[in-house]
């Protein structure tokens, strides 16, 4: 990517840091207001532009929890950055930065100590700029109200290298001559740790939150629940960077349908829908994932309306748990995270408002087409309003989602000979489609931070025994630092460095494995544990994220042991 500008659009490169309050709702807040320079801007500053100013987030890191550097005894920061497109001229910016971080909260402090927010330009295009006299350039001692771009201690500094890394790893920096990915690669082992997070926020929020809520201009940023870390993966440096074990957490499956695959009309009822959430989080469930509408093939259609109707009640009562029992277990439950397995955006915001978490869509934001290729442009107008509007709701609501890669009927589509015809092919196919979706969703204007999407290979969904086995054998592949064309040739993979949610639970796969030979033998889903067993051993040999599984005593048991042999 080519940083290149002019006075009327440049595309600018943002560090963000913070480790003072709720430092993810800081960023968050940070992000939304530089959207909206008009109401942070002077008069003054207005009136030098005489421009129709605008500033716009185009792109987005992944997040980082650093060990400070410096000065070493404040707490951890979460860093990131970001790309924007402004016609806001350098100087300005570099104002408009400063009253951000004075507004989020940022007090005075000593150089490189706590803040609640911090902004600084790295890049401004390929502009080489520097605000102090020429003779007052020999040292870095003097940097207070001046601008000098490329920032000028960015070459030592993991935490903005590694997030640009992330959107730009081939931009070369214009002073040193190297691409980003280089000078990452040349930094001292001796740096302070990082890891990776997915932050989630709390909801439902109090009622008179919108009310006390008094940064006009911008949406409401939630305030956060709770984070998952994770490891950096893609350099043998990297891997040792977290002095701490990974966990994998898990997903339980409570799926309020009458006709699901696994488990049909044993949790529709809210009795035993909450029943089930109460004994997964007493098992060690991380995240409770809630369904209304079976993605078995053949499945009946369901109505917007009913969907809710099946949701919406378990969701409330999940969060009202603790204020109706003294229990522990229940005091637990009502601060557990929820996910919303949806592909309706009415479905996942009015699941959020009643206190879901996340939104988990089996088609990543382009809706229910039971034809792939999809075949005409009405079709293809549906799924982009359809994305445009999870969009939203995701950016809005400040919640992860995961995208799963599917081609419509799970049970179809499962051919991948576009992508060669021997191991690797499915593999690829995943690369390429699912990577497609999630740049659409994470690039451009309006884009969900990178940061709060997670993937999902797709593991029973259009797929061969054959196919299915190759993606959950070699899951790590997909989000590897780089992919193949079909003639070999290496290159990067857009979906390197996501987090992966990997659901192998008692699929039909998993049946037919066990059907084979002399020996097989015909199985239910519910007759699948100890094969779900294996399938979940092995997507934590992999190194996902998140395991979704219908068994959570009985799965919590094989990730703990998993987990000791490749955390």
């Amino acid at each position: 990517m080519v940083l290149n500008g002019d006075h009327l659009r440049t595309v600018v490169a943002i560090a963000v840091g913070s480790n003072l309050g709720d430092r993810f709702h800081n960023i968050e807040l940070a992000l939304r207001l530089l959207e909206v320079p008009k109401c942070a801007l002077s008069p003054e500053d207005l009136e030098q532009c005489r421009l129709d100013l605008f500033s716009a987030v185009v792109d987005t890191s992944f997040l980082y929890e650093t060990s400070p550097m410096y000065v070493t005894d404040q707490p951890s920061f979460i860093n990131c950055a970001c790309l924007i497109e402004t016609n806001i001229p350098p100087v300005i910016l570099l104002r408009l930065l400063k009253h951000i971080e004075l507004v989020v909260g940022r007090v005075p402090s000593i150089i490189n100590g706590p803040r609640a927010v911090d902004l600084d330009i790295i890049f401004y295009g390929s502009d080489v700029i520097d605000t102090r006299p020429i003779d007052a350039r020999a040292t870095l001692d003097n940097l207070k109200g001046e601008l000098v771009v490329p920032h000028p201690r960015m070459a030592e500094r993991e935490f903005v290298l590694r997030p640009l890394n992330d959107m730009i790893p081939e931009f070369v920096h214009p002073v040193l001559q190297k691409p980003i990915e280089r000078i990452l690669a040349e930094l001292p082992e001796y740096d302070p740790s990082m890891q990776k997070v997915v932050p989630f926020p709390r909801y439902p929020l109090p009622l008179d939150f919108a009310a006390t809520w008094t940064h006009l201009d911008v949406a409401p940023v939630p305030p956060t629940l709770t984070h998952w870390t994770y490891p950096i993966t893609g350099t043998p440096k990297a891997s040792q960077k977290s002095g701490s074990k990974r966990k994998t957490q898990i997903m339980a499956t409570l799926n309020a349908t009458p006709d699901s695959f696994s488990d049909g009309a044993t949790h529709n009822t809210l009795t035993t829908a909450v029943a089930y959430a109460r004994e997964s989080v007493a098992a060690g469930a991380s995240i409770i994932d809630i369904g209304g509408y079976s993605t078995k093939p053949g499945a009946a259609f369901v109505s917007t309306e009913d969907e809710m109707a099946r949701i919406i009640p378990i969701v409330a009562t999940i969060r009202k748990a603790g204020s109706a029992s003294a229990s522990d277990i229940d005091a637990h439950l009502a601060e557990t995270l929820i996910s919303i397995d949806t592909f309706r955006w009415e479905v996942a915001r009015a699941s959020i408002l009643a206190g879901a978490n996340c939104i988990n869509d089996v088609y990543a934001f382009t809706g229910r087409e039971d034809v792939y290729p999809l075949p005409d442009a009405a079709a293809i107008r549906r799924a982009e309003d359809t994305m445009q509007c999870m969009k939203a709701i995701a950016r809005e609501f400040a919640v992860p989602v995961v995208l799963m890669h599917s081609r419509g009927d799970a049970g179809k589509n499962k051919e991948y000979e576009v992508y060669g015809t021997g191991p690797g092919a499915v593999l690829r196919g995943v690369q390429v489609e699912l990577g497609e979706k999630v740049e659409k969703i994470v690039k451009g204007r309006g884009g969900v931070r990178r940061w709060m999407v997670l993937v999902d290979p797709g593991v029973g969904f259009s797929k061969t025994l054959d196919g299915n086995v190759e993606v959950l054998r070699e899951a790590a592949k997909i989000v590897g630092v780089t992919s193949f064309d079909l003639e070999g040739a290496a290159k990067k993979n857009v979906l390197r460095g996501y987090p992966q949610v990997i659901g192998a639970s008692r699929k039909s796969f998993l049946g037919a494995i066990l059907d084979q030979g002399a020996r097989g033998r015909e199985t239910t889903p519910v007759e699948r544990t100890w094969a779900t067993a294996t399938a979940v051993a092995c997507a934590v040999q992999q190194g996902a994220m998140v395991v979704r599984v219908h068994d959570t005593k009985e799965m919590a048991d094989v990730v703990a042991v998993a987990d000791e042999l490749w955390g």
